[in-house]
């Protein structure tokens, strides 16, 4: 959200206190703000469930093509192995996929549908802005037929141009006191907007890792060999290697 005012001759008279523009700014900046904020959410959320969905797929694909692995066919409790991580990793993808659900449900599309309404905002602070710019043309016209002699054709003139002014005026005070009047109450509005999102956002999260720690540990269970710790199997390992390293076909010349 951008705002460029128009560049015209400015009139004498302080047609709008400054400390009202002041007000009408820092309304306005904090709302500027909150739209760049919003679509960077809107973008990070969607980099995040689009990762989470891939790892849950990549996990499926790498038991999935285990389970083709030569080895399941010759090694029954390796096929055993790789079947209850298949099983696994299947349940896990589809946890993850409900959780995505929730998320572009709960928390996304609330975000899209409250990104929409800035572009309306936008526009009404264009309005008030083309506004502005009439009021100034005008209250120009009124002064410089005010400094002139007060023959007959001025008197007319000048008041044919107060007359053109008050409509003017009366419609710039109206948009500027409106956009006064709301931005602040949008902006303030955001918390109890997004409050059951992020309420959400959080309550998927807790339902996701609390059945990962399910499928988790009941694989464990599956998998591990009682009475076997992490370093008993981290010596089995290098002493499976340097059994393989010793055959004289990976021998180094």
């Amino acid at each position: 959200m951008s705002w460029i005012p128009f560049k015209i001759g400015q009139p004498k008279k302080q047609i709008v206190p400054k400390t009202v523009e002041r007000d009408f700014e820092r309304e306005y900046g904090k709302l500027q703000q909150l739209e760049d904020q919003t679509k960077k959410l809107q973008k990070d959320l969607k980099k995040s469930t689009d990762a989470d969905l891939a790892m849950s797929k990549s996990a499926v694909k790498i038991s999935s093509d285990l389970l083709s692995n030569p080895l399941c066919e010759q090694d029954q409790e390796f096929l055993n192995m790789v079947t209850a991580l298949d099983t696994a990793m299947k349940r896990m993808d589809a946890f993850n996929q409900e959780k995505v659900n929730q998320i572009q449900k709960t928390v996304m599309e609330p975000l899209k549908k409250f990104g929409s309404v800035f572009p309306s905002l936008n526009m009404a602070v264009k309005r008030r802005e083309q506004a502005l710019q009439d009021y100034k043309r005008l209250q120009s016209k009124v002064e410089k037929y005010e400094e002139k002699e007060k023959t007959g054709p001025v008197l007319a003139k000048l008041h044919q141009v107060r007359e053109e002014l008050r409509p003017v005026k009366d419609d710039f005070e109206a948009k500027n006191r409106q956009l006064l009047e709301e931005m602040p109450r949008f902006y303030s509005s955001r918390l109890d907007y997004f409050q059951p999102s992020f309420e959400s956002l959080i309550r998927a999260q807790v339902v996701y890792y609390t059945e990962m720690h399910k499928i988790f540990r009941d694989l464990t269970q599956q998998l591990d060999q009682p009475g076997h710790t992490d370093e008993q199997r981290e010596q089995e390992n290098e002493t499976k290697l340097s059994e393989l390293r010793a055959l004289s076909i990976v021998a180094d010349d």
